[in-house]
């Protein structure tokens, strides 16, 4: 299971990036998704609910059991959860599938190499007007390069009015929910923080 994704990784992006050498500026390598070549290439989005759906069959399978902390208006609790229970717990971010045949009439994808942090960025934005029922906004992943790991994933979501969910999920290690509540006058507060740790 951990050495499928990188696989998946490594076909997905290079099928994904232009063949020309010339994209190179400012220590990025970048698409040109104007070119011609481009257009005619079906877009293969890395596989980021298949990712996480690999990562909770390992916590399973090693049998952790994570450890949940809670924070609201800067108080912290925190309380064991049950394997099974994890799934239910994360199912905001399971849904929609992320892949390559669910949300490409949607998205389009963006890829470069950031020689400075030495971490290959892949980013999701919407392609166009996004119908009323998505309510997935935007997503990252940056993956190792040298390993084809992923080091962490950043999704966005709406979640009904004047809320946004953000997710961090950092490979092997936890992952962070974010509910953000934003104020009629335009400023936001962070309403909820949950952490997940399974990195014992």
């Amino acid at each position: 299971m951990k050495m499928f994704f990188p696989a998946i990784f490594t076909l997905a992006f290079f099928c994904s990036c232009s063949n020309s050498s010339n994209n190179k500026e400012n220590g990025y390598v970048k698409n040109n998704p104007d070119s011609s070549d481009q257009k005619n290439k079906k877009q293969l989005f890395f596989p980021v609910t298949a990712y996480f759906k690999g990562q909770l069959y390992e916590i399973a399978k090693d049998g952790i059991n994570p450890l949940k902390y809670v924070t609201i208006n800067n108080h912290t609790d925190s309380a064991w959860l049950k394997i099974e229970d994890l799934p239910r717990v994360l199912n905001e971010f399971l849904t929609p599938e992320i892949d390559s045949l669910n949300l490409v009439s949607l998205f389009k994808e963006n890829n470069f190499m950031d020689q400075t942090l030495n971490v290959i960025t892949l980013t999701y934005e919407p392609a166009g007007p996004l119908p009323d029922s998505m309510k997935l906004r935007h997503w990252d992943v940056y993956i190792d390069p040298n390993s084809g790991k992923v080091k962490r994933i950043y999704i966005v979501k709406i979640s009904g009015e004047n809320k946004l969910l953000q997710l961090t999920w950092v490979g092997d290690k936890w992952c962070k929910i974010t509910t953000i509540f934003t104020n009629p006058d335009g400023s936001s507060v962070i309403e909820k923080e949950e952490k997940i740790n399974w990195d014992f």
